[in-house]
């Protein structure tokens, strides 16, 4: 489950006493005891280092208390300190790990339908279609417009209702059409939806899913025409495939009855989809392709062949914020050279496609998509990339501000716990030394992009070192006699002790250089990977 800021469960008790998310209750134990060890306040005879003892000790021991207690560890596991600390209260029948996670899913669910009930979402979308050929005739630039808007709100916990209206005006002619669907939830894997729609198609319709099994749904619908009394009658059937992958199948009967079978795969960096329908009087194929280069950008191809269409898109998007998207798409087919804008924003969108031509001339087509990718590589190079940084620089600016104390609090509780572990971590390395063992010679941990820049200029010294934090110490502390260092995957390494988050919400990597054997190696990993060393790869 994900915890704030849709960030995995940071499982900092796990970082704390250095043991995977996995271990048993016995390895707990053992690392609670080497832990012990360090900081039990009775080792200590200056009253600073027993106060900076205590303060750790109590971490400790509040650790081990809930990775030993089952039930509070089920929590913990799944909700993180915050479903321990926010009121979750189980009740004594509550006594199986089974009941404590049912228990829990209800709540989380419960919690989200009130959200979702309380929760009105808006949609819709404006369509501006521009002919560059009929504004050079005279004719006027715009070719027709197009405008639809919905609205969708819980009404109970299972049934929700939406209400939509569409108008659309190309040339002389027009239309538009209101539309009211009611969906309810019949059971956790069965619904219905009853559509009604009144203008230039008046329609009655209702529409069932079921999930058939753990990797299977069907949806059946009938609809029917008001005006003309023909009925409709369709079936998909879907399939999961793969992990990343489902096919289906659909038949339709009625004024014009066709079967289709589509599929589609989506991975981190990569979706595509394909479909093949073939008609009474018509058929079509259609395909696309999407790549992601970042969390930000992606580009896309998509194709289209049939009856009565054939055409090639080529393009991208960018997303420009936490709301919105942007996207270009060129198209070459039998209706001429298309350039189509998007702009979405939350859940309205905006999309102008413009036709430069009705003719496919290979020059003009050709400069028709260099040019504008041209302008657009330029532009983004000397307005759009200077501006996103220029604005990234001053959200880190305001979110630094807003958590500097917070910061400077847990970089006084770091150094303090590091101040604990100087004497064992010093005798560690000299002993690594001598066996021409592992020894870190430097290590880092804060904003990845900090990281990157610690080197480049003095000028930029001090704000790199607000961003980052020296775990040298803590890291050889947790070399074992073998002469190894493992940090486990999944978890975050700001709950080390010894370390702290100089960057909250930021992404942070953890840099290493280290010696073994005579030889420097060095190693970059991300928060929540695992790190593992010595390696021969990391061998500089």
């Amino acid at each position: 489950m994900n915890g704030k800021n849709g960030e995995p469960n940071s499982k900092d008790l796990y970082a704390l006493l250095h043991v995977s998310p996995e271990a048993s209750d016995e390895e707990i134990r053992k690392a609670y005891r080497q832990w012990a060890q360090v900081y039990h306040p009775d080792k200590y005879q200056s009253p600073q280092m027993k106060e900076i003892a205590t303060e750790n000790f109590q971490r400790v021991c509040e650790a081990y208390e809930i990775l030993t207690d089952e039930n509070k560890r089920m929590i913990y596991d799944i909700y993180g300190m915050e479903g321990l600390t926010s009121g979750l209260e189980l009740g004594p029948k509550l006594n199986r790990v089974e009941e404590i996670k049912e228990e829990l899913e209800r709540l989380r669910r419960q919690k989200e339908q009130e959200k979702d009930s309380a929760h009105v979402r808006p949609s819709g979308s404006i369509l501006a279609n521009l002919s560059l050929p009929d504004f050079l005739d005279g004719d006027g630039i715009m070719r027709g417009m197009g405008m639809a808007s919905e609205v969708q709100s819980k009404i109970s916990k299972r049934t929700s209702l939406a209400i939509g209206g569409n108008l659309a005006v190309n040339a002389n002619s027009g239309g538009g059409a209101a539309t009211a669907i009611l969906r309810h939830h019949v059971s956790q894997v069965s619904s219905v939806e009853f559509m009604g729609s009144i203008g230039l198609q008046s329609l009655l319709g209702v529409q069932t899913s079921r999930q058939l099994s753990a990797h299977s749904t069907a949806v059946m619908g009938l609809t029917m025409s008001l005006r003309d009394g023909w009925i409709n009658l369709s079936n998909t059937w879907t399939r999961q495939l793969s992990d990343t992958t489902n096919g289906n199948i659909q038949l339709s009967l009625g004024p014009e009855s066709s079967i289709g079978v589509g599929w589609r795969k989506k991975e981190k960096k990569m979706s595509a989809a394909g479909e093949l329908k073939i008609g009474t009087s018509s058929f079509g194929a259609t395909a696309h392709y999407t790549h992601s280069f970042s969390s930000k950008s992606h580009g896309r191809i998509a194709g289209t062949i049939g009856s009565g269409s054939l055409a090639l898109e080529i393009g991208g998007g960018r997303k420009i914020s936490k709301f919105s998207t942007v996207r270009m798409m060129y198209s070459i087919g039998i209706q001429g050279l298309i350039w189509k804008f998007e702009l979405n924003r939350g859940g309205q969108k905006l999309v102008v496609p413009i036709l430069l031509s009705n003719y496919l001339n290979p020059v003009f087509a050709t400069g028709a998509f260099i040019v504008p990718v041209s302008l657009y590589f330029t532009l983004k190079k000397l307005v759009f990339k200077p501006y996103y940084l220029r604005r990234e620089k001053q959200k880190a600016s305001a979110n630094f501000e807003k958590t500097q104390i917070q910061v400077q609090e847990a970089r006084a509780a770091a150094k303090k716990a590091q101040q604990l572990l100087q004497n064992v971590s010093n005798r560690k390395r000299n002993k690594q030394l001598e066996m021409g063992g592992l020894v870190v010679v430097k290590a880092v941990y804060g904003n990845h992009k900090a990281l990157l820049n610690r080197h480049k200029s003095e000028e930029m010294e001090n704000e790199v070192a607000s961003q980052i934090i020296d775990v040298t110490l803590p890291l050889n502390f947790l070399v074992n006699d073998s002469g190894q260092l493992k940090l486990h995957e999944g978890v975050k390494k700001s709950g080390i002790m010894g370390f702290c988050d100089p960057c909250p919400g930021e992404p942070k990597q953890l840099y290493v250089e280290y010696t073994y054997g005579g030889a420097r190696y060095e190693v970059t990993v991300d928060d929540y990977d695992e790190l593992l060393i010595p390696q021969e790869r990391h061998r500089v």
